[in-house]
C-alpha cells in the first residue's frame, strides 16, 4: 500500500511517499491506527485525514491495495 504524503505528514515519514507491507489494513480507520502507532507524531494531529481515490474519505471507508491513497494533513488560513 502506498500513500502520498503532504505538508507536515512529508515531514514526519521523511518521505512525499510512505509504503506500507502490512496486509490487514481495510479501513481508513485502521490505517490511521497503523500511523499513529508506527508514527506517534500523527497523533498530535487530530485533524489529519486520509483521501482515498481523490476525495476524503470517512474512517469506516474500505480500502485496497489498488486504491491511490493520501495523507492531508490539517491546514490553517490566514
Amino acid at each position: 500500500m502506498k500513500l502520498k504524503c503532504f505538508g507536515v505528514a512529508k515531514d514526519i515519514v521523511d518521505s512525499s511517499l510512505l509504503t506500507i507491507e502490512e496486509q490487514d489494513l481495510t479501513t481508513v480507520g485502521e490505517l490511521k491506527a497503523y500511523l499513529n502507532k508506527h508514527y506517534p507524531t500523527f497523533s498530535q494531529y487530530a485533524t489529519y485525514q486520509i483521501a482515498v481515490n481523490h476525495s476524503i474519505a470517512s474512517d469506516d471507508q474500505i480500502i485496497s491495495q489498488m486504491d491511490e491513497l493520501a495523507i492531508i494533513p490539517p491546514v490553517s488560513g490566514g
